[in-house]
């Protein structure tokens, strides 16, 4: 969409992180700025430039489908007394998407990704580097938003796929400027920031490692809301469990894919919905589970 597609690949296996890039937007309605925790930055892992729109090449092992976890077996031990948890509600109806779309209900959309840079140009930085208990208290804050309160409420970005998606884009480094010119934490493209900012009445710094949180939330829940409502009869559901073998079969697929290349590779008018990223999106799908940020 209007994004930008350079990334950083991260092999949850191999620890190696890719720069890769995302584009972002804004909020509907403005959220309470999170203090950030006095704390010193952490050493973060060593990234190595990728040229956005170019899948990532490493697939985690660990990721033999799309489809939901393994669920934990109930140890014998338990207590017979113990509540047990309802299973997950199921989408009623089949979960692969409509092979015609219904027509895109947001017509304004952002600006088309930049192309690739050339495969030897570097990474810069710019600022000072946010501590991991900084970033970690902005991409909670950010998935704790109510992105579409008025006509989308029931859309959340869960917060393992924010944590997974800037782990993905830039290792966590909140200062890193991609050669595609994608900032910070979220990777966001300063076109798809201003775009964004105009679509929803904000003013976020995609500079400020806050606002570069919030504009990436912005524009996860755009893409859910924009994909959601061509493909899957306005149901929001970012979950895994609704996700079969084959890539193009569930909306939260679609929307990591489409942070990636953007909106128009992914979510294409009058035709079925395509994943041109798959490797994108295992990653991001197996960092969902297996980050070491989840634990920060």
């Amino acid at each position: 969409m209007g994004r930008s597609v350079a990334r950083w690949g991260v092999a949850v296996v191999a620890a190696t992180l890719l720069l890769t890039g995302g584009g972002c937007a804004k909020v509907d309605s403005p959220a309470a700025e999170v203090p950030a925790p006095v704390a010193l930055p952490e050493e973060l892992p060593d990234a190595s430039g990728e040229p956005r729109g170019e899948d990532a090449s490493a697939t985690p092992s660990a990721v033999e489908s799309m489809g939901a976890a393994p669920k934990a077996t109930p140890s014998a031990s338990a207590s017979p007394s113990a509540t047990k948890r309802s299973p997950k509600p199921k989408r009623a109806t089949a979960t692969a998407p409509r092979t015609v779309p219904k027509p895109p209900t947001e017509t304004e959309v952002p600006p088309d990704p930049p192309k690739p840079p050339s495969s030897d140009c570097k990474p810069s930085y710019k600022g000072d580097q946010a501590s991991r208990a900084q970033v970690k208290s902005a991409l909670t804050e950010a998935a704790g938003r109510t992105y579409w309160p008025t006509s989308a409420p029931k859309i959340r970005v869960p917060l393992s796929l924010i944590k997974a998606t800037a782990w993905q884009e830039s290792g966590w480094q909140s200062n890193i400027v991609a050669c595609d010119e994608g900032i910070g934490l979220m990777q966001v493209m300063p076109e798809t920031a201003s775009w964004m900012n105009q679509r929803f009445g904000q003013s976020y710094d995609v500079w400020d490692y806050q606002d570069n949180a919030y504009l990436g939330g912005t524009y996860l829940a755009w893409l859910t809301k924009y994909i959601g409502d061509m493909y899957f009869d306005a149901d929001y559901q970012l979950d895994a469990d609704l996700c079969t073998a084959e890539l193009d079969s569930c909306l939260l697929n679609a929307v990591i894919a489409a942070y990636n290349y953007g909106h128009g590779a992914v979510a294409p008018e009058g035709k079925p919905l395509n994943i041109p990223n798959p490797s994108y999106v295992r990653n991001v799908r197996a960092l969902m589970t297996e980050c070491v940020c989840l634990d920060f």
